[in-house]
């Protein structure tokens, strides 16, 4: 097993040369949906990290290469791939579960560059964490606590274009949690998560935290450009109104809806309704 790997890593350091340089390098699509389920087929953590590196070395030179933001990985189940629908924004992300129950998160966002200017590529890694991401503070990429993104809409706020994002976080074996959260970059081009524009029970958080038992499904994601879906949240059995993995979905829907800058929480709202 570990002269493979020691093939595999090889195979990788010959492919960047080629990876920097064209638009899909033949064979890099069957070499990454090769290592992904390696990952999941050895519980040697020390291989699962071995073999994530060769994963790394791979998005490493991809993410700075001159396709980035027309290239797609095809057929590949644990990489996210997301696209602003501006094309201004790209987010790359996958997690690595260790024997321990650890979640450690990846994740790549490209900011394409101005005219003749070139990309801003952020790499970040996370861990999963005890406690949930606070909603009154926001995050530099240092503080980054750790999220599967699978959705990102563009939308307008004090004159500026910021990004809305829709975050998976396996928080424990017994609580999931899904994330609303906004990101923005300052002047200096640092990327910063968080924004106080989630207006809700006569308050403005900087994010929105779903917490809910890990043997559930709940739904959230975008309706409309200006809507924002999700499951309302219940405890699922008495007692435990302040135990979070005790929580799962109703069936009913609750939303947050973008006016005037602001994204305002909506109770029991009709997701066949347009608005």
């Amino acid at each position: 097993m570990k002269q493979k790997v020691l093939y595999i890593i090889i195979v990788v350091l010959l492919l960047i040369p080629a990876i920097q340089g064209k638009a899909q390098v033949p064979g890099s699509d069957e070499l990454l949906g090769d290592l992904f389920p390696r990952i999941l087929d050895t519980r040697n953590d020390a291989e699962r990290l071995r073999i994530n590196d060769s994963i790394k070395l791979i998005i490493d030179s991809y993410v700075t290469s001159d396709v980035i933001f027309t290239h797609r990985f095809e057929n590949l189940r644990y990489l996210g791939q997301i696209l602003s629908p501006d094309s201004r924004i790209k987010i790359i992300t996958w997690n690595l579960i260790l024997t321990d129950g650890t979640n450690r998160y990846f994740c790549y966002f490209i900011r394409k560059g101005e005219k003749g200017k070139e990309n801003t590529v952020y790499h970040l890694e996370g861990t999963n964490m005890d406690e949930a991401p606070r909603t009154d503070k926001t995050y530099t990429a240092k503080e980054w606590y750790g999220a599967l993104y699978y959705g990102i809409q563009p939308f307008r706020s004090d004159k500026e274009i910021y990004y809305i994002v829709l975050g998976l976080d396996y928080g424990s074996l017994s609580l999931t949690r899904k994330i609303i959260d906004v990101i923005n970059f300052t002047d200096e081009g640092g990327i910063i998560f968080g924004k106080k524009c989630f207006f809700r029970d006569y308050e403005t958080k900087q994010r929105e935290v779903l917490e809910y038992s890990a043997e559930g499904i709940v739904t959230l994601r975008f309706h409309n450009k200006k809507t924002i879906i999700f499951d309302h949240l219940v405890p699922i059995s008495r007692g435990q109104q302040n135990n979070p993995e005790n929580y799962g979905a109703e069936f009913s829907f609750d939303a947050y809806i973008l006016k005037k800058g602001l994204w305002r929480f909506v109770k029991n709202v009709d997701v066949k309704n347009k608005q």
